[in-house]
């Protein structure tokens, strides 16, 4: 139960401003790329660690969140996360070198990781457990409202300010968060002296064998895989690091994180899920912003509007489900919303050349609407079933499970998309036949054209055909597209038979649920 005196929804609004600022800054930083790149002489790829750190910051900290919860106590630092964050922002926006935005970077991931990971649980601690479902609803809106808010406000910011400022703007938020935080938080009940041993080699190895993992996650794509010595060596150095992390944690009698959680059906079965949805809400997101800058030459503020339909979707949608989970089994609910998100997937991957954003909205939406009816009740069917001392520990795996998710679903999904482009490609072009009177046709109108805009013969006739292949790059990277949603709609689909090891939260138990 709640403390008395405590104000519950300033707990909310304050914890909910600190995790929203950890997510924007997830996506935001992506429309600037080429502004900070120009202003600090750095090329495309060194930009990618600008994107990278940050995530491989925050997967690092998120399975040690409960421990330094327990340790420290929640209050504390998530108070310290928010400072840290606030503070980190501004070196970003000061910085005035690669090697020093990245670093900055790093440090706001860390901080970030732990404001994420932190809010929810202050938030369900807060709540009578009549009112958690609406808490829920309410966080999980501002979630998903994160990675639009994102690139809307980050290109308008960029275009009419500078791209330090998609930095700055963190401060009078994180100052307003940090007040509120220091004004209405609880006091903490502390768990673990001060004094408790730190197993620092567990410590190391996860740093280094899910950093390690999570940056071939990140940087894979863009070195071409295997291919590269350093995503390779990244790979073995991820997979050996979790190993012995493992090994190491089972063995302690104080583990940093606690895998032992995972011997409960729900967890393990509710985080193979939660990966799903990771890869539903990251990497299915990741593709529309990709058409519309390609193929509908969009710009990142133009690709925030046809996104905002969807999040104020999820923010009224959100409340809705809370009271659905009152009445119905949140398992029930689950299958259902999977079912709406694969069907709107399904409308996704019906893109042409000709693609509107007045085509995408009802997609859009209904893909919103599944997705919040897979994302309430995922956390409550997951996590309702355990025992309340290890909810804490089950919470910060749950965590993760949805980030690596993301990270997976995007590494996937953009291999994917690269792959059935060229296959597309190379079957569009091979019934392009030089000898087909319909290309002469149309090779011989092309050619006319640009001659009659004083062109001469040679050079109309190249540019004919550069035109033509242009057409059929776009027609391939449209079939790449649908393709990609296709996919995504499967797995959604082959995992749904996970639900039935879910467990079903016993009444009146109160849940601490996950981002």
């Amino acid at each position: 139960m709640p403390e008395q005196g405590t104000n519950k929804w300033l707990v909310a609004v304050a914890v909910a401003l600190g995790a929203l600022l950890e997510i924007i800054d997830t996506s935001i930083v992506n429309v600037a790329v080429a502004d900070m790149q120009a202003a600090l002489g750095a090329t495309l790829t060194q930009m990618t660690w600008v994107v990278s750190s940050y995530a491989v910051a925050n997967v690092i900290i998120l399975p040690l969140s409960a421990w330094l919860g327990n340790r420290f106590g929640k209050k504390k630092y998530f108070i310290f996360s928010l400072v840290g964050f606030t503070l980190s922002s501004v070196l970003c926006g000061v910085s005035t070198s690669l090697t020093m935005l990245t670093l900055a970077r790093v440090l706001q991931g860390l901080f970030g990781g732990g404001l994420l990971a932190k809010a929810q649980a202050i938030l369900f601690e807060t709540f009578p457990r009549e009112e958690q479902a609406l808490a829920q609803s309410f966080f999980g809106a501002i979630v998903i409202a994160g990675p639009v808010i994102g690139p809307t406000l980050g290109g308008y910011i960029v275009t009419n300010i500078g791209w330090r400022w998609i930095f700055f703007i963190n401060v009078p938020v994180g100052i307003a968060a940090l007040i509120m935080c220091v004004t209405a938080l609880p006091a903490d009940k502390k768990r673990v002296g001060p004094n408790a041993p730190v197993d620092w080699l567990a410590i190391a190895l996860l740093a280094i064998g899910v950093g390690s993992f999570q940056t071939f996650l990140e940087e894979g794509y863009q070195d071409d895989w295997f291919e590269s010595r350093f995503i390779t060596t990244m790979a073995i150095i991820g997979v050996v690091g979790m190993v012995l992390f493992v090994f190491r944690v089972l063995d302690a009698k104080d583990p940093v994180v606690d895998l032992r959680v995972l011997r409960y059906r729900s967890l393990w079965a509710g985080s193979i899920l939660s990966v799903v949805v990771g890869m539903a809400l990251y990497g299915a997101l990741f593709a529309i912003p990709i058409f519309a800058d390609s193929v509908m030459n969009y710009t990142s503020q133009q690709t925030g509007l046809i996104l905002l339909p969807g999040a104020i979707t999820s923010a009224i949608t959100m409340p809705m489900v809370a009271k659905m989970i009152k009445k119905f089994d949140p398992r029930l609910i689950l299958v259902v919303g999977a079912s709406i998100l694969a069907f709107a997937v399904t409308l996704l991957a019906k893109l042409t050349p000709t693609t509107s954003s007045g085509d995408l909205f009802w997609p859009l939406v209904i893909r919103s609407f599944g997705q919040v009816m897979m994302f309430l009740p995922l956390s409550m069917s997951a996590l309702g079933p355990i025992p309340r001392e290890d909810v804490a520990a089950s919470t910060a795996l749950f965590n993760l499970t949805r980030q690596f998710g993301g990270s997976i679903g995007v590494a996937l999904l953009t291999t994917i998309l690269d792959n059935r482009q060229m296959f597309h490609r190379s079957v569009l072009v091979e019934h392009l036949s030089i000898t087909d009177p319909a290309v002469q046709q149309r090779i011989a109108t092309l050619t006319g054209g640009f001659v009659t805009k004083g062109f001469d013969l040679d050079t109309a006739k190249r540019m004919a055909l550069a035109v033509l292949d242009g057409s059929v790059q776009l027609q391939a990277a449209v079939l790449g597209f649908n393709d990609t949603f296709w996919i995504t709609a499967a797995l959604i689909v082959l995992t749904l038979p996970f639900v039935a090891l879910l467990g079903k939260p016993p009444k009146g138990v109160k849940i601490e649920a996950a981002h």
